[in-house]
């Protein structure tokens, strides 16, 4: 498979800055393609939630076979505790196209440390948190050998704790994995799915994200990406205050009180992150 069918300005952006995360059913190579060339900054191949079990030894094959024939993505591989794991990192590990992988229903630091063990040298492994054992473990997860950056299983630990999908209800839970995210030295932590939600419905749930201190967000829709990407991009105004306050610094502005270090620093942030993301001169 060529590899023009890598968005471009995707494949470009290191994966520490992708704000949406597309995962895409390994059920079926179908949905291979669509996702490769949809506004998704990462795309996760999924041989986890997406696939029963009497489909997991082809759907590993499937994947396999993308990676090795001009595609990339990152491959969300099954939980440690199964029988499926230590043969997906062994097909993995000889995949030229794997970008990393996602461990589904991470809660423990060595998990992560015995995952990138298994895969070539310096593949990052993103842990998937789903569990209250999990969120409360997320600081050592985050500080374990081979963490590249964290991720919230929200469907899988509303199920775990009982708690509803009121932001409220799961705002530890969000808290914990970006405190974690900062004590571990992380990019920050990619939020769960707001399943079906797309617009202004998805929008919404972005500020939340974002309100939060979290940097991506999973989703499952193709026509969902670009309405993340712009939910966790700087606003308008954002980029406009930074410009204006950057062209006033290079002029010579003097510094005036306490805070004109704090907003100067915001502001270089970002303009680095609108250069990274394609809006600076958008």
């Amino acid at each position: 498979m060529a590899t023009f069918l890598r968005n471009s300005r995707a494949a470009a952006l290191p994966a520490k800055l992708s704000r949406s995360w597309l995962l895409a059913s390994a059920a079926s190579e179908d949905t291979f393609i669509p996702a490769l060339t949809s506004e998704a900054d990462s795309v996760v191949f999924d041989m986890e939630d997406a696939v029963p079990a009497p489909g997991k030894a082809e759907a590993r094959e499937r994947v396999v076979e993308a990676l090795s024939t001009g595609m990339t993505a990152w491959v969300r591989v099954n939980g440690i505790e199964t029988e499926y794991w230590a043969d997906d990192l062994a097909a993995l590990s000889k995949a030229p196209g794997l970008r990393g992988v996602m461990l589904a229903m991470t809660e423990k630091p060595e998990q992560v440390t015995h995952t990138a063990m298994r895969l070539q040298a310096g593949t990052p492994v993103l842990a998937l948190i789903e569990s209250a054992l999990g969120i409360e473990n997320a600081t050592a997860i985050a500080s374990a050998p081979g963490t590249f950056r964290l991720a919230f299983g929200v469907g899988d630990f509303r199920r775990d704790t009982g708690a509803s999908d009121d932001p409220m209800a799961l705002a530890y839970a969000r808290s914990k994995l970006v405190v974690a995210s900062r004590v571990g030295q992380l990019p920050g932590p990619i939020d769960g799915p707001t399943v079906g939600a797309l617009g202004e419905e998805l929008l919404e749930a972005c500020k939340v994200t974002a309100s939060m201190g979290m940097t991506g967000k999973l989703c499952l829709l193709t026509d969902a990406t670009d309405t993340i990407n712009r939910g966790l991009s700087p606003s308008e105004s954002e980029i406009s205050w930074a410009a204006e306050l950057l062209r006033e610094h290079a002029a010579g502005a003097v510094v005036g009180d306490g805070s004109y270090l704090p907003r100067l620093a915001r502001a270089q942030k970002i303009s680095s992150l609108a250069d990274s993301y394609g809006l600076w001169n958008a």
